[in-house]
């Protein structure tokens, strides 16, 4: 009995969430949903470039939201900057990949 409150309380802790959360964003609500799906399209398409990743939802946010975004993808960065305001997105996807976006001009 007491191996199985061990075996289950190690599998608890080993659970990766895949869906995305939204830890810090001022961005509306419209424009936030429809950012978050393409970080997620982008982290799914190119998993094994990161790089590739943050090109494309840079590319596709100076396209339909104007220049000047930049975006960071990847698993242990930290981050001090300075940005428009309701444009500002960090969340986490697939456990511990770490995407950050935001504008400035």
């Amino acid at each position: 009995m007491a191996d199985t409150e061990v075996v289950s309380r190690e599998e608890e802790k080993k659970i990766v969430h895949t869906y995305p959360l939204v830890h810090k964003t001022d961005m509306a609500d419209e424009l936030m949903t429809e950012v978050v799906d393409l970080c997620s399209m982008a982290c799914e398409k190119h998993a094994a470039n990161l790089e590739q990743a943050s090109r494309v939802i840079k590319d596709t946010m100076d396209k339909k939201y104007g220049p000047a975004w930049h975006v960071v993808v990847g698993e242990t960065f930290g981050f001090e900057i300075t940005y428009e305001c309701k444009s500002l997105l960090y969340m986490f996807f697939g456990g511990n990949l770490a995407i950050c976006m935001w504008k400035c001009s």
